[in-house]
């Protein structure tokens, strides 16, 4: 299954494949990929999202399948966000010879069972709204945006709605897949043992997404290979905290302390 395919820089250099989270589109990582000169930034719309196909099945292994038979079975540094961190990391766990370098912005790795919960009942709930500026408020209450700048949400947002024929904006995605990857984000996880690659993680300072009962295991299984940075704001760090996560993201991948 191929999905729809976003790309920035010379496809002559590095790659680096990005993975958005559920409710999100491949082009969300264009602020991200103008920070990162001199790598082929990729970042595929996920099932169930943007314009990749909306049919079931939405499980760990159907979505990792389709991410490898569009970007292909190379070389490649992989970034993720939220759900997206957590298919970096089941990718990584595949093929860790593959990934030179692993990037986790904020991972739902394992949601304790009650936070799944919460979030998949919330995405049940009706997804339209009366115009594009609704639709722009509520996403700053429900994401608990601290500081992202209203431009780069209205920018990103844009290019992710439809209008229906009712006249209510919708976002780009299918809410039956939303409520599954929840589904997913509570089943466990790939050991970190498993994922031994240099591997930067970057955390919301306030981020609803509870990290605290992986980080002690996360350490213990890399020690020096795990690199964390924590960023102001909340879970959307690529909101919130573009400038600190494109800096913190483009030190790591150079080599240098962040």
């Amino acid at each position: 299954m191929t999905l729809a395919l976003h790309e920035w820089g010379d496809p002559g250099s590095p790659r680096v494949v990005c993975l958005h989270g559920v409710r999100n589109h491949g082009r969300h990582f264009a602020p991200l990929a103008a920070r990162l000169s001199g790598y082929h930034v990729l970042a595929p719309d996920l099932l169930g999202h943007g314009h990749s196909p909306w049919e079931p099945p939405w499980d760990i292994g159907t979505h990792a399948d389709a991410i490898v038979e569009t970007v292909g079975a190379r070389t490649s540094i992989l970034i993720g966000h939220s759900f997206g961190g957590r298919l970096a990391f089941e990718l990584a766990a595949r093929a860790p010879k593959l990934v030179p370098k692993l990037v986790l912005l904020d991972p739902a790795i394992l949601l304790p069972g009650h936070v799944a919960l919460a979030a998949a009942e919330n995405a049940r709930l009706d997804q339209s709204f009366v115009s594009f500026d609704e639709l722009v408020e509520r996403r700053y209450d429900e994401s608990q945006l601290h500081f992202a700048p209203r431009e780069l949400v209205v920018e990103d947002l844009a290019a992710h709605v439809d209008t229906g024929e009712d006249g209510r904006v919708r976002y780009r995605y299918c809410q039956s897949a939303v409520v599954a990857a929840y589904g997913e984000m509570a089943s466990q996880p790939p050991h970190f043992e498993d994922v031994r690659v240099p591997t930067l993680l970057v955390l919301g300072e306030r981020s609803y997404l509870p990290y605290d009962h992986l980080l002690d295991a996360h350490r213990a299984a890399l020690g020096d290979l795990l690199e964390v940075v924590v960023v102001p704001g909340g879970h959307s760090v690529t909101w919130d905290a573009l400038e600190e996560t494109g800096a913190a993201i483009a030190s790591f991948l150079r080599g240098e302390d962040a």
